[in-house]
């Protein structure tokens, strides 16, 4: 069984493109090569800057012969129907058998396809792939019509077995495939033949190409900590850039120089950011201050200087551009210290943040509002909780937020503390934007999450506010990560609160902002109330009224908000708090179980309750009473159904025949008491245990009860005392929701 080896050469391939280029050529290939009736062992993928490579190993030789039997019309069906089945097959009439069948004769089909050598389906199939390859972005050059990502200059297409190494016949554009391949561009550009994939990666590290780019990346990696390590520093770890770097050279030579001291006072962020935006330079840090003092940098070449000409090269460039950093820096400091930073947020009045939703300054009065509201929720200061949410978002007026957008917020803190703001006002201005997925880390300080959960809040309740919510899997916005955000701000603080509460007062405030009203005592003030009573349409006229008596016009109009806005954006959040809890261990049914509770915006009692419930399905007492609660409830159901009326009265002992009957009576009562006193105490763990104390006696009663029993007076008994089994069990959650 031959082996296949395809190397796809041309000029430079973006870094960024690399990874995906080698999983498609290995998918488009593979597949082609099954579906064409050849099988293989086993196939892997491997880019450079220059080529795009594919080794399959066991590949059969030939496709089989196969042969398809296919039924066609009636014997005596129209002469047309009989044209096109014959069109279909490539066969003549004479070619066909009629054979009896359940109505009647009908023509049969025997197709015979022959199996082809290997060699000619690798061709097809790899012409198809290079031809229709998906490039993200692709170029013509020259006058043919092949479209690639840079002009593709030649393609090695081998098939090797033990007889020996066969080149594929294969011709894209007037490139003609061959054996031979060229090494780096500058310290082997010339050509040389291979005969099978081990030899070919041989060949090209003689010729000062790594193939495999984690060999790349690991060399880089092990030459700078050790180069940093001789000196007693650090290399900043960063994989996102090690794996960019890895795909800009085919040799990796790694040099390190030192960074100017003039620039040396700079924040690490502004060093590392500019360094590795700018240049693709890594960061070398001194483990004892933090402080970068130098840089390292990966070259394509050796030189006889060692690098020395490579390294002025980069330092001059480096000192260029950390210039501009450093007046960014100054420049910002000067507004940060003399100005307190208002000439940016005044600024800010004038960048808008959603033709909907306003500018950017409208958007920060918000947050800060709410911010102030939600403070003493999350054991903050108000006033400092709104200052923080005023300045938070001031750094994205700075110059150096301008040129580096990925540094809002962290140079918000140095701003904020250059402005002698406190210093846990000065951190939320970092930290508020966080968590930012899934992996990130929580905010635990008071002022930061206040601050973090107004911004995400004010962003859900405004795009909700103006219909721009998620749809499948857009989501411009972000809006799923914004309400995960908010969903583990609080669960990792045990933050309670009522959603609900909150999002109504925001979805007005949007609505205030949007039909451009500014009388602020009385919209406080009424904001106030709703997010105390968390009440929308008619019941808010009762509050306005409370306020100001007889409130005008525009109040009416924008507390007149369709409540299901408010109710569809909650549902938004239950379904973030199941994809984490999912990742969690906890069933979406247990968690559907909960959310039919009451309080159910309370996300931490939603998820103290959940993780309870999940426990208590685990024990054997849970999944039997489990049982015998669906048992009682579907009797109970049936019952109603059947008889029209409902059994909610309270069942009579004296009616009770039997002594597993007395005995359950005996255990509702004692656990009813037990359940409730748990619940008002959120202990949701002793609920379920006391509910375990139901499955005994609820498990005998089936035993030996029949319910519905003759006696007309006992059965009714009977089923009011499954309706008392069915309301004390949904106490602590609504097991109805519970598969299985």
């Amino acid at each position: 069984m031959p082996d296949l080896l395809i190397e796809l050469f041309s000029e430079e391939i973006p870094a960024r493109m690399q990874s995906r280029a080698g999983a498609d050529l290995k998918k488009l290939v593979t597949d082609g090569l099954v579906e064409a009736g050849l099988s293989y062992a086993s196939a892997e993928a491997f880019t450079t800057p220059r080529r795009v490579v594919l080794t399959v190993e066991g590949v059969t030789a030939e496709s089989p012969t196969v042969t398809e039997e296919r039924k066609g019309p009636r014997v005596d069906a129209p002469e047309k129907a009989l044209e096109g089945f014959l069109r279909s097959t490539g066969l003549t009439k004479d070619q066909l058998e009629a054979r009896d069948d359940k109505k009647g004769q009908v023509w049969f089909a025997k197709i015979t396809k022959e199996g082809r050598p290997a060699a000619e389906i690798v061709a097809e199939v790899l012409e198809d792939t290079i031809r229709n390859f998906p490039w993200p972005k692709s170029m013509r050059w020259g006058a043919g019509a092949l479209r690639w990502v840079r002009p593709l200059h030649s393609i090695l297409c081998i098939l090797s077995d033990e007889a020996g190494t066969s080149v594929v016949p294969l011709e894209v554009d007037g490139i003609v495939a061959g054996d031979q391949t060229s090494g780096h561009r500058f310290l082997a550009p010339g050509p040389f033949s291979v005969t099978g994939f081990e030899d070919y990666v041989t060949a090209l590290k003689r010729a000062h190409v790594i193939l495999d780019p984690a060999e790349r990346a690991e060399a880089i990696w092990h030459d700078a900590t050790n180069m940093a390590f001789a000196q007693a520093l650090e290399v900043v770890e960063d994989r996102g850039l090690l794996s960019e770097v890895a795909g800009l050279v085919e040799w990796p030579v790694v040099l390190m120089g030192d960074i100017a001291e003039d620039f040396l006072g700079l924040p690490p962020e502004v060093l590392k950011t500019s360094m590795k935006e700018h240049q693709k330079f890594f960061s070398v840090k001194n483990p004892k201050t933090g402080r970068i003092e130098k840089f390292v940098t990966v070259a394509n070449m050796v030189t006889a200087d060692n690098g020395a000409t490579i390294l002025a090269g980069n330092q001059k460039v480096l000192f260029a551009r950390l210039s501009d950093a450093k007046f960014f820096w100054e420049n910002d400091l000067r507004v940060a210290q003399t100005a307190q930073m208002v000439p940016w947020l005044e600024s800010l009045e004038h960048v808008t943040f959603h033709n909907k939703l306003g500018s950017q300054k409208a958007r920060i009065d918000r947050i800060a509002a709410l911010a102030r509201d939600i403070a003493p929720l999350v054991g903050a200061d108000s006033e400092a909780a709104e200052k923080a949410a005023q300045v938070a978002k001031a750094d994205l007026s700075s110059e150096m937020v301008y040129e580096f957008p990925e540094l809002q917020g962290t140079m918000g803190r140095y701003y904020a503390e250059a402005a002698s703001l406190p210093a846990d006002v000065a951190a939320a201005a970092e930290e508020h934007y966080s968590p930012l997925g899934p992996s990130d880390d929580v905010p635990t300080a008071p002022i930061s999450v206040a601050v973090a959960l107004a911004d995400k809040l004010d962003t859900l309740t405004g795009f909700w506010a103006i219909d721009e919510k998620p749809t499948g899997s857009k989501d411009p916005f972000a809006l799923r990560r914004a309400a995960l955000g908010v969903t583990r701000l609080l669960l990792a603080n045990d933050i309670r609160l009522s959603l609900d509460r909150l999002n109504d007062a925001q979805l007005l405030r949007h609505q205030i902002d949007t039909d451009g009203h500014h009388d602020a005592a009385l919209r406080d003030a009424l904001l106030r109330e709703i997010a105390h009573h968390g009440v929308f349409g008619s019941a808010v006229r009762g509050v306005i009224d409370q306020i100001e008596g007889d409130a005008p016009d525009w109040i009416v109009k924008v507390t007149e908000h369709e409540p299901d806005v408010a109710d569809d954006l909650l549902s938004f959040f239950h379904d973030r708090l199941k994809v984490h809890l999912r990742d969690e261990g906890i069933r979406h049914d247990v968690i559907d179980a909960c959310l039919a509770m009451p309080n159910a915006s309370d996300l931490v009692l939603l998820v103290k309750r959940a993780e309870a419930l999940a426990e208590f399905l685990k024990t054997e007492d849970g999944e039997n009473l489990l049982q015998g609660f669906k048992r009682a409830n579907n009797i109970l159901t049936q019952a109603e159904e059947a008889d029209g009326v409902s059994y909610e009265y309270g069942p009579d002992r004296k009616f009770a025949e039997t002594g597993e009957e007395k005995a359950l009576f005996d255990a509702l009562d004692a656990a009813e008491g037990a359940i409730s006193s748990a619940i008002e105490t959120e202990d949701f763990a002793s609920a379920m245990a006391s509910m375990a104390s139901l499955r005994a006696p609820i498990d005998a009663f089936f035993e030996a009860v029949q319910v519905n029993t003759d006696n007309q007076i006992v059965r009714r008994n009977r089923l009011n005392l499954l309706h008392r089994i069915r309301e004390t069990c949904l106490k602590a959650a609504d097991l109805t929701r519970i598969e299985g």
